[in-house]
């Protein structure tokens, strides 16, 4: 039987209810949700919110709370199993799972984040030399070294505060929309009224946002993240101690709903700017981030070209070692290796090895010939293939009392959980036969 996630249990064995935060301590709450949510907008993001303001306007602006709902759950599962079990996705799959099944989500994950990196690098260096000029592939370089070094040699608690911190420069984009001249009425029209063209742009467009929002590298860095949090303030896995459950459950759950509202609201206010300044003056094809920024600047003037390149920026710096992190948390787990940001770099050699060569080697695919649209497209193939199998197994675990204790799925979360998996492979089926 699962347990009430705002229940806690007292020395006598009675269950009560755990208030809900203070307003007063809800900054305190966010964290792995927040950081989770900031870094699904990356600059791939970016360019896909982009491309569907551009195509389509404000039409396809409802997928963004269409999507909420599914992404706070799904989320809070990877979350929920780190907290409880003291483990990561992988680990917990190598204990439980067979090893071929671990050795192909792994594999898949490492494909799709690494491609996902340089996509995303590359962008930001695209983005430097549209603001300043110059090289490039040498900011690319340099960006991607930068992140690096702050994820190996920053202590874990200044590093998690610096990336809390940084999902301010998500609002950016909140500057561009006021810059932007958006007709509101026709915008809230498009987000609170669905609208829906049953032909393969409009699928396309539907399966690009869903795939961009609901990503498997999201749901091994919060699960790890999570893991870190226990380290971090000295707290046993839930399914030791229950009786703090209440409390760590409401946590999660604060954190994750504001951190997928974060994303959200900004990927709104992406696909808003770009209807009202590309879409409105005829531009319909972007391809990438740094192309968006580059369109904006002849239709929206030069500061909001600024802002929207500044953007792609920050928002890499963040998600990039987000990524390069899941990949190692993923691989740490498959091997057995010492992992966490907590560790010092001679504490857990294998795991920074990991985050510098997945980091280096998607700063090295910018130097190749390969297409880098066919290369995200490839990446969004991966993702899909991974996603939703990879969120039915984790739906399975998060039911199975032996690996959960008591503190399995509550019915809300089992429903809208299987959901989730359910729209996201049929959006998979969709993104492959279309």
């Amino acid at each position: 039987m699962s347990m009430d996630p705002n229940a806690t249990e007292t020395a006598s064995g009675i269950v009560g209810i755990e208030a809900p935060p203070s307003s007063a301590g809800i900054l305190e709450t966010l964290g792995p949700g927040l950081v989770t949510g900031a870094a699904d907008d990356d600059p791939s993001g970016i360019a896909t919110y982009s491309q569907v303001g551009a195509q389509f306007g404000y039409g396809l602006a409802w997928t963004m709370l269409f999507s909420f709902p599914l992404m706070v759950a799904i989320q809070a599962v990877a979350a929920r199993i780190g907290c409880v079990t003291g483990h990561g996705i992988a680990h917990n799959l190598r204990r439980h799972y067979p090893k071929w099944l671990l050795r192909g989500v792994i594999c898949l994950l490492l494909v799709a984040n690494v491609i996902n990196l340089g996509a995303d690098v590359g962008a930001m260096g695209a983005a430097v030399g549209l603001l300043i000029g110059g090289p490039e592939r040498v900011y690319t370089v340099l960006l991607g070294i930068v992140c690096i070094l702050l994820e190996t040699f920053m202590s874990y608690a200044r590093y998690s505060a610096v990336l809390k911190w940084a999902t301010l420069c998500l609002f950016t984009y909140v500057g561009v929309v006021f810059t932007a001249h958006v007709p509101w009425g026709t915008a809230l029209h498009g987000t609170f009224i669905p609208q829906f063209k049953f032909d393969a742009a409009h699928a396309m467009g539907l399966v690009a946002v869903l795939g961009t929002t609901i990503s498997p590298y999201l749901f091994f860095w919060q699960a790890g993240q999570e893991v870190e949090e226990l380290h971090r303030r000295h707290i046993k896995p839930l399914c030791i101690t229950p009786r703090n459950a209440g409390r760590e459950l409401s946590r999660i759950r604060t954190d994750t709903m504001v951190g997928m509202g974060v994303s959200n609201l900004i990927g709104l206010f992406i696909i808003f700017a770009t209807a009202a300044t590309l879409n409105a003056n005829g531009v319909t094809e972007i391809q990438t981030s740094a192309q968006a920024a580059e369109a904006l600047r002849p239709v929206a003037g030069e500061f909001t070209f600024a802002l929207f390149a500044i953007g792609i920026i920050s928002t890499g710096m963040l998600a990039v070692p987000v990524m390069a992190g899941s990949a190692a948390y993923g691989v740490s787990e498959l091997f057995s290796w010492r992992q966490g940001l907590d560790c010092k770099l001679r504490e857990a050699k294998a795991f920074y090895a990991t985050i510098a060569v997945a980091t280096l080697g998607g700063v090295a695919l910018n130097f190749t010939s390969i297409d880098p649209i066919k290369a995200l497209y490839w990446s969004a193939v991966v993702n899909g293939m991974l996603a939703a199998p990879l969120m039915a197994v984790m739906m399975v675990m998060a039911m199975n009392p032996h690996i959960m204790g008591r503190l399995t799925l509550p019915r809300p979360m089992l429903i809208v959980g299987w959901m989730a998996t359910f729209v996201m492979a049929l959006a998979t089926i969709g993104f492959l036969v279309i």
